[in-house]
């Protein structure tokens, strides 16, 4: 079954290669903007610390999301324990968000 829904996809791609418009290759359409500007390159600077934080914030919240939704059917002291050691880490990461 997989390798008939396999052959049915390529199939139809390539059909669709074949019959697709076929644009000119000009010079515009090669520029690297679309805009057509030519940009000078330059390097990209990313300020990676304050992306880590809210990346820890994102995980944390998302493994104390999956823990309260698994622990519905079986309520007891571990899901109340993490969501309270969530609540403090988020206290104390909270300065380093305002730091930045």
């Amino acid at each position: 079954m997989l390798f008939i829904s396999l052959v049915i996809a390529l199939v139809i791609y390539w059909i669709g290669g074949r019959i697709a418009p076929k644009g000119a290759k000009t010079k515009g359409k090669l520029a690297p903007y679309a805009c057509g500007e030519d940009f000078p390159a330059e390097k990209l600077q990313l300020n990676v610390e304050s992306f880590f934080v809210y990346a820890v914030y994102f995980m944390i919240f998302d493994i104390l999301a999956f823990i309260l939704a698994t622990s519905f059917m079986n309520p007891g002291i571990i899901p109340a324990f993490y969501a309270i050691v969530t609540l403090l880490a988020v206290v104390v990461l909270l300065p380093l968000l305002k730091l930045r």
